[in-house]
C-alpha cells in the first residue's frame, strides 16, 4: 500500500470511528455490519471448537449451568488477535475511554457456547465489576463477535437503548430490551455502564461467540492477563498487542517491574537487576522537575 492509499484508508477508518462513536454513545449500544469476512470468523470458530467440546459447563446463576467459557483466546487461536486488534473498533474503543486514561487495555477475550434450553442471564452492567463512581466515566467498552447467528430465539445478547452513562443511576431501565440479531462477521459493541444480559436459548442448537474487552488502562482487569499471557508468550506478540495484553506501564508508573516497563522482560532476564526510571505524567514531572531545581539552588 502507497503513502497515499494508507492516508485515505486512514481518513475511512477514522470517519467510520467517529459515525460509530457517536451512535454508541446516544443509544449505549451500535452493531457494526460486516466488520470482518464471514470466512475469517469461520476459521476462528473452527480453531476453537476443540476448546468449546473439552470445557465444562460453568457454575452459578450468573455464569450458567447451561454455559460454556473459557478464556486466553490469544493463545488459542492466532486468528484471535484480528478481532483483538480490529482498526474500527480499537480506534472506538480508544474514543471512548480516552477522557479517562492515558492508554487502554485489554480487559478480556472469552469465548461464550449457550446451550439449547439456557434461560436467559440476568440483566447486569459490566462497570458494576469495578466499585467507582458511577454516570460519568466510562469504564470499559465489550465487543460481541457472533461465531454463529446471534437471533432472538437462540440467546442473542439483549441490550437497553439509553440505559448507559447517567441512566445507569436509574433504579429501573426506561425502555424494553432488544435483542441483537446479527450474522458471523458483524459486531456489537455497547458501554460499560449500559444494561444487557445474554437471551434465553429456546432452540435446539448452541449459541456461539466471542467477548473481546477494553478497560481504562489503570483498572484490574477481569482476566489477569500476564497470567494468561506470561512474557514467554507474550514476547511473541506484535509490540502493540503485547502492550494491549499488559506490558506497558500507564503513567505514572502503574504496572511496572522492577520500576520499569514490563516490556522490559521481553529483552532482559527476570532477575537481572534493573534501575528504576520515572514514567510520570507530564503535570507530574514538571511538579518533579521544578522541586529538583529549587533544591539544587545554593544558598
Amino acid at each position: 500500500m502507497d503513502t497515499r492509499t494508507a492516508q485515505a484508508a486512514a481518513r475511512d477508518t477514522g470517519d467510520a470511528v467517529d459515525h460509530w462513536t457517536a451512535q454508541l454513545l446516544e443509544q449505549g449500544y451500535c452493531v457494526v455490519p460486516d466488520a470482518l469476512p464471514r470466512g475469517a470468523i469461520a476459521a476462528l470458530d473452527d480453531d476453537l471448537a476443540a476448546d468449546f467440546a473439552r470445557t465444562p459447563f460453568g457454575q452459578g446463576g450468573f455464569y450458567g449451568t447451561t454455559t460454556k467459557r473459557f478464556g486466553r483466546l490469544l493463545v488459542r487461536s492466532a486468528r484471535a488477535a484480528t478481532l483483538v486488534q480490529h482498526p474500527l473498533v480499537l480506534g472506538i474503543a480508544q474514543k471512548v475511554l480516552a477522557p479517562w486514561c492515558e492508554r487502554i487495555q485489554l480487559n478480556v477475550t472469552q469465548a461464550i457456547a449457550i446451550d439449547p434450553g439456557a434461560p436467559a442471564q440476568l440483566p447486569h452492567r459490566d462497570q458494576d465489576m469495578w466499585r467507582g463512581p458511577i454516570g460519568e466515566t466510562e469504564y470499559l467498552v465489550n465487543v460481541i463477535w457472533p461465531l454463529s447467528p446471534f437471533t432472538a430465539d437462540n440467546g442473542a445478547t439483549r441490550v437497553w437503548p439509553g440505559s448507559h452513562g447517567r441512566q445507569a443511576l436509574a433504579s429501573e431501565p426506561a425502555g424494553e430490551p432488544v435483542a441483537a440479531e446479527m450474522e458471523p462477521g458483524s459486531a456489537l459493541v455497547f458501554l460499560g455502564s449500559t444494561l444487557h444480559g445474554a437471551g434465553a436459548n429456546r432452540t435446539n442448537e448452541v449459541r456461539r461467540g466471542v467477548v473481546v474487552g477494553y478497560s481504562l488502562g489503570w483498572l484490574k482487569p477481569y482476566e489477569n492477563q500476564w497470567l494468561a499471557y506470561p512474557p514467554e508468550v507474550a514476547r511473541r506478540f506484535p509490540p502493540e498487542l503485547a502492550a494491549l495484553a499488559g506490558y506497558c506501564q500507564h503513567r505514572p508508573n502503574l504496572g511496572n517491574y522492577e520500576g520499569q516497563c514490563p516490556s522490559v522482560l521481553f529483552t532482559h532476564g527476570a532477575d537481572e537487576p534493573l534501575g528504576a526510571i520515572d514514567a510520570l505524567r507530564p503535570d507530574q514531572q514538571a511538579l518533579v522537575e521544578a522541586y529538583v531545581r529549587d533544591e539544587q539552588v545554593v544558598p
